[in-house]
């Protein structure tokens, strides 16, 4: 781990090849095996792989592995290889680029943790629409018993770590450095909560700052732990992007939740959806329908409201549509225009009327009007009946309004 950088992929061969031993052994030596010289010659890989050699020797020598698992059992951290009971076996998809091992500070146990777990990842400098989804979401599929994977950065992968804590679940924050190192600095007292409730996780040994390349090489990882990644925000250059290709890659689920058409920080999460790419989603329900167990995480299917109306029967509704707005009819001609019994109207007006739907007035039936309920509650005065036709649904004015005289101009 200390001789090869993050996510080198012809380490990952000659490990893979030769087992970590071995491998050790011949970086050491300064010899590689002519089986893989030649089977990296055949890639046209051979110019590079002395140029590795040496680079990988030359790290060896000033390495100390002792001090690093010193240095890590001091603060809390372990160490897990392939083969650990807390390997997640998944990352074994990863091929070639599969991390050598793993650093781990924190309560939870990683494998045990990303069995049902759903990456949510965005950007950095996310809109208050874009944090505030993030941690609906973290909140949403926490609460659900899904944990929550995500890089620790500023914006979105910080409300979505803050929305799973606050739903006593453990979160996963995979860092671009070690364990030990709170980057963001503004991210020390979130770190800390992580690691009481949920588990940091890191390639690097403990002590290693963060670059820009391990930034985006992170991204596999927290793509290949979860069973599908979401992306909340994003723009058309942002990272959280190149985890979405790394999920697609693994053939792991990917969506995006759209935002309004006029930020430019969701034209990624637009991109996505428009090229078919990722599926849209706007609910943690509809993640977890996504990602979970075929006929049993089923998202509730979206309803619209309900109102008092819709608990009317047919023909009483067929008699309220039939009531005017304005004016007035009498009875017999709403059962005509309803096409309904005299006796059937003349109940349903009755149920109508007592149910606060239509009121009685001159002329006979006609809609009964908020505006004019709530000023006769209000200023207990009667609602005048406007024979001239106007609009019954206009707000009447306030008595003052009404009373008030015209100032004399003569």
């Amino acid at each position: 781990m200390r001789a090869a950088d993050t996510g080198d992929t012809t380490m990952g061969r000659l490990v893979a090849a030769l087992g970590a031993v071995k491998a050790w052994e011949a970086i050491r030596g300064r010899t590689l095996p002519p089986a893989f010289v030649a089977r990296e010659t055949q890639q046209e890989r051979v110019s590079r792989l002395d140029q590795k050699l040496h680079t990988w020797h030359n790290r060896l020598a000033s390495a100390d592995p002792a001090e690093d698992i010193a240095i890590g059992e001091r603060s809390g951290a372990r160490l897990i290889v392939p083969g650990s009971p807390e390997w997640p076996t998944q990352l074994d998809q990863l091929g070639s680029s599969r991390p050598l091992g793993l650093w781990l500070h924190g309560s939870a146990d990683l494998r045990f943790a990303c069995l049902r777990s759903v990456a949510v990842v965005g950007a950095r400098s996310a809109t208050s629409y874009g944090t505030h989804v993030a941690a609906e979401f973290g909140f949403g599929l926490s609460e659900a018993g899904w944990t929550v994977i995500s890089g620790g950065a500023y914006g979105i992968d910080g409300a979505a770590h803050r929305g799973a804590l606050a739903a006593d679940s453990p979160t996963v924050a995979v860092l671009a450095c070690g364990v030990d190192i709170a980057y963001p600095r503004g991210h020390l007292d979130l770190f800390t909560a992580v690691r009481e409730q949920g588990v940091l996780v890191s390639e690097c040994a403990p002590g290693v700052h963060p670059t820009r390349a391990r930034f985006l090489i992170r991204n596999r990882l927290i793509a290949a732990l979860s069973r599908g990644t979401v992306v909340v925000e994003a723009a058309l250059r942002s990272g959280a992007l190149n985890t979405a290709a790394h999920a697609l890659t693994l053939n792991r689920h990917l969506a995006a939740v759209p935002g309004p058409v006029t930020s430019s920080m969701s034209a990624g999460c637009h991109r996505l959806l428009r090229e078919r790419k990722a599926v849209c989603v706007a609910t943690h329900e509809e993640m977890i329908d996504l990602v979970g167990v075929l006929g049993d995480d089923l998202a509730p299917p979206p309803r619209s409201p309900a109102v008092p109306r819709d608990t009317l029967n047919d023909v009483t509704r067929k008699v309220l549509d039939a009531v005017p707005s304005r004016g007035g009819a009498g009875f017999a001609s709403i059962a005509l225009a309803a096409g309904v019994p005299l006796d059937a109207a003349l109940s349903a007006l009755g149920g109508l009327a007592a149910a606060g739907y239509v009121e009685r007035v001159e002329k006979g039936w006609r809609i009964r009007t908020p505006a004019s309920a709530a000023y006769r509650k209000h200023h207990s005065v009667p609602d005048p009946v406007d024979s001239s036709g106007a609009d019954a649904f206009a707000e009447p004015m306030p008595p003052q309004e009404q009373t008030a005289p015209l100032p004399d101009l003569a």
